[in-house]
């Protein structure tokens, strides 16, 4: 596993690890895991986790920006 909080080798994800990393994500880690021995070539690489998306929202204080933007939105007029 890497030491990096906010990386995730997709050979270290499982389907457990949905809220860390999104479903898309885990369910490639599960396939490596799975399929891979049966010689079903599944890319490699690597997620980057939820928490590292919002710490970089909070690191750039793009939380409150955002939903300022998204208080505006006038969701009637599409």
């Amino acid at each position: 596993m890497s030491a990096n909080p906010y990386v995730i080798w997709f050979q270290d994800l499982r389907m457990t690890d949905v809220e860390r990393v999104g479903g898309k994500n885990a369910s490639l880690g599960e396939m490596i895991s799975q399929l891979a021995h049966a010689g079903l070539r599944v890319p490699g690489g690597f997620a980057t986790t939820a928490q590292a998306y919002r710490d970089f929202l909070a690191h750039n204080r793009l939380t409150e920006r955002i939903a300022e933007r998204l208080d505006a939105l006038d969701v009637d007029d599409v």
